[in-house]
């Protein structure tokens, strides 16, 4: 296969397996390569919800190519792309970027009674079936009945199943412990997703509502009949839960590839090219592995001189000591960010609409934030993480939360000189910029910016 052309140069590509093992030829490549070609500044950025490798790189050229007309004369800068495997569903544009053509199947369509865009179109199941390799026939049954729609509970529940079969790794397997971001005192993770363990209708439910804005009935309230809105049909938040099952297992992924993965090779890199100033980049779950390979860096190392966060989805408290609701509980990452010897830069955006509705509704199901929620709280369109309350909150909703010393600044000031803090956590609002994209995802790919290319060169100090 040709390589495909990039905007910078030079540019080195490292890809790993969802278990977090790097392909040696590429990586090799980068650790012989990289000293000869004088680099100082190497940028490493990590994708997030891209469904092949050729979204990714085309992601990466764009961004990539904002930096030289940004960066000092004097500057020597190396570009590396992480290419590891995660999935996009094809109703999830990207701006500017190509979009399918194929919004629904044509049997979908055919369908009496069907939503338009309730099933599966053809790239989403071949990205399926690449995704999750060897689970064809569950790919199929889940996109069946996403076209048929049986009535009754019990199709749901088969659907959910099947939803948990697709999605599930064996205990054995490296992955096993990395879908966390926050840990009990004990030191362990929460187990498998609460919405895998809930009544598949009344998850579907709830997704149904979120898609149409509607709040669901107060289920304490007294002395009164409300006004009941019209309960959608429960198949309509059928291909969310597909989607946000297909989430947890990318994130359980980010982590292992961030951990086991990349950690580790910074580490090798920091012995091959001593002098190479590391500057760590994330978008979305490519986010929580940049963060997690700060917890696969070997010990004495200190070559990672910046990480920025661009839509990180993943825990605002994952950073944090102990959470402000509930004190027995931490961040997967605390203190990890004192492995950064500069600062750990967060961009969040009101207009990520991923992030802003369906990560805390997601989260709560998945019960991540082990904190308690309260039976009366509902949610309504683009607030549901504020009507959820801050413990299912995202990095890119609205920054680092509970570490001590977070400074947050806007776009502008954090691109004005001397205003970018040296090192701790930095949170900037970045909806100046990020503010473009549909539903459902909002703006949350939005962010190929010459202000974000200058931000990260600025996190870096790269001069």
């Amino acid at each position: 296969m040709a390589e495909q052309e990039m905007s910078v140069s030079p540019y080195w590509e490292l890809t790993f397996d969802a278990d977090g093992d790097t392909d040696a030829r590429r990586r090799d490549r980068l650790f012989t390569e990289v000293g000869p070609r004088q680099v100082r500044d190497l940028i490493v950025f990590a994708h997030g919800w891209n469904n092949d490798r050729s979204t990714a790189t085309g992601l990466y050229s764009r961004f990539f190519s904002e930096v030289p007309a940004f960066a000092p004369a004097t500057a020597r800068i190396g570009y590396v792309g992480v290419v590891w495997p995660s999935m996009r569903f094809t109703d999830e544009p990207i701006p500017d970027f190509p979009r399918s053509t194929t919004a629904i199947t044509t049997a979908t369509a055919a369908l009496p009674g069907a939503t338009e865009g309730s099933g599966l179109d053809k790239d989403t199941r071949q990205a399926l079936l690449e995704t999750f390799p060897g689970r064809a026939t569950v790919v199929e049954q889940i996109a069946r009945l996403l076209e048929q729609q049986p009535e009754g509970d019990r199709a749901l529940e088969e659907f959910g199943g099947l939803v948990r079969l697709l999605v599930e790794v064996e205990p054995e397997t490296p992955q096993t412990g990395f879908a966390a971001d926050l840990l009990r005192t004990d030191g362990e993770p929460d187990g498998d997703p609460e919405m895998f363990a809930r009544s598949t209708a009344e998850v579907c439910e709830e997704f149904a509502l979120a898609l149409t804005g509607n709040e669901p009935p107060n289920p304490v309230a007294e002395f009164a009949l409300p006004k009941l809105p019209k309960l959608p049909n429960p198949w309509e938040g059928g291909k969310e839960l597909l989607r946000q099952a297909t989430y947890y297992a990318m994130k359980r992924r980010a982590g292992t590839v961030g951990e086991r993965g990349l950690g580790p090779l910074i580490g090798q890199l920091a012995e091959a090219a001593p002098g190479v100033r590391v500057h760590l980049v994330g978008h979305s779950f490519g986010a929580r592995l940049v963060s997690f390979a700060l917890r696969g860096l070997p010990a004495g190392v200190s070559t990672v001189k910046s990480l920025t966060l661009l839509q990180g989805a993943f825990s605002h408290y994952a950073f944090a000591e102990r959470l402000p609701h509930e004190p027995r509980t931490g961040g997967a990452l605390h203190g990890r960010q004192k492995r950064v010897d500069g600062p750990v830069v967060c961009c969040y955006s009101r207009f990520d609409g991923a992030l802003g509705t369906f990560y805390p509704l997601a989260s709560r199901m998945a019960h991540d934030s082990q904190g308690v929620l309260a039976a009366d709280r509902s949610f309504a369109g683009v607030d549901v993480a504020e009507a959820l309350g801050p413990e299912w909150g995202a990095m890119g909703h609205d920054g680092v939360q509970a570490v001590p010393g977070t400074v947050r600044l806007t776009l502008a000031d954090a691109l004005e000189p001397t205003r970018l803090p040296a090192d701790g956590c930095v949170n900037v609002d970045a909806a100046a910029v990020v503010k473009r994209g549909g539903p459902p995802s909002g703006a949350h790919s939005d962010i190929c910016h010459p202000e974000l290319a200058r931000l990260v060169l600025a996190a870096g100090r790269i001069h």
